[in-house]
């Protein structure tokens, strides 16, 4: 898989789809790229059948838990296991339509050559990657607001305990998930003549996460099962019932490496924004096998950090590089 790149500042200049006068970022041209990008989505339908989508995925698990979870109810725990279950879901299907929202905002204007229109106006290329990202964002937000919002009064409705709060932490966390994807969706776009190629970009991030990414703890763990150097596992302490067990994880720094995960980001950093019990006694579990504390890169906030560095970083390297491919 390759990029399209320039090749210096004489093939850039001679281009059919030379630079736009100015490489410097204007606010008012980023917004009227992203509002008109926005604009698009409202007319096509695409926010209500996304908000329709979340709607419906919320009132299912609601309908599931109230119908076969009356014990649960009994409890109180019910939002809980909302979020819970919600959280897991949206887990994969957040990434999906970011990914789908973004892989053609770019590659799809350089492939029908709208790319060269788009420039000839006072718009940076700068502009129209920064603008594409905030339209894509704002659409794919402001479908979940929808369809969380729409789905509170049914899960007030059925659910025995409804926690505002949690529920509100969990459209946050998610909001914040699905724009990380985004980035990397529109800054893959800009990559890209071909919007087959974006789209083979994208797939190839979501099999990556959820494929690569989540089988590395397995393949660490036969790794030190067999002492390979760096692999070699500590030994810790934790209490069941009262008597002292040992049991055996992994070194730090394979934590981390699999925390920059965005999906186990989006996890754990659940337990920053929902005060959810299930969530929390995950963390506690993840404290006794550090002894008590977690180290600073499996704690909440680090988590959220993640989550920004999916944002910023992917976007950094595509304004860098988009300046630079031959339109």
């Amino acid at each position: 898989m390759s990029t399209d790149t320039g090749t210096g500042a004489d093939t850039e200049a001679t281009s059919s789809g030379a630079r736009s006068p100015s490489s410097s970022i204007n606010l008012e041209s980023v917004r009227a790229i992203a509002k008109k990008d926005f604009q698009d989505s409202v007319r096509s339908w695409l926010i209500w059948v996304l908000s329709f989508s979340f709607f419906l995925l919320l009132v299912g698990i609601t309908g599931t838990l109230a119908y076969f979870g009356e014990d649960i109810a009994a409890e109180g725990a019910t939002t809980d296991m909302l979020i819970m279950y919600t959280s897991e879901i949206t887990r994969v299907i957040i990434p999906l339509i970011a990914l789908v929202l973004g892989w053609k905002a770019i590659a799809g204007e350089r492939e029908t050559g709208s790319i060269k229109i788009l420039l000839s106006l006072p718009h940076s290329r700068k502009d129209v990657l920064l603008g594409k990202l905030i339209g894509r964002s704002a659409v794919l937000s402001l479908s979940l607001v929808v369809g969380f919002a729409l789905a509170a009064v049914v899960v007030a409705a059925l659910l025995g305990g409804f926690d505002i709060v949690d529920y509100a932490g969990l459209l946050v966390m998610s909001i914040v998930y699905g724009v990380a994807y985004t980035s990397i969706a529109v800054s893959l776009s800009s990559l890209f003549r071909s919007t087959t190629m974006a789209g083979t970009a994208c797939f190839g991030v979501f099999l990556l996460f959820y494929g690569v990414w989540n089988a590395l703890a397995g393949a660490f763990g036969q790794l030190a099962q067999e002492g390979v150097l760096f692999f070699d596992t500590v030994t810790y302490t934790f209490e069941i019932n009262g008597e002292e067990v040992q049991g055996e994880r992994l070194q730090d720094w394979v934590y981390f490496v699999l925390n920059l995960d965005p999906g186990e980001a989006y996890s754990r950093g659940l337990s920053l924004v929902t005060d959810t019990d299930a969530i929390q006694f995950q963390v506690e579990l993840s404290e006794q096998m550090f002894g008590g504390e977690l180290p600073f890169f499996l704690q909440d906030w680090f988590s959220f950090l993640i989550l920004l560095f999916w944002v910023v970083v992917p976007v950094l390297i595509a304004l860098y590089r988009f300046e630079r491919v031959d339109l």
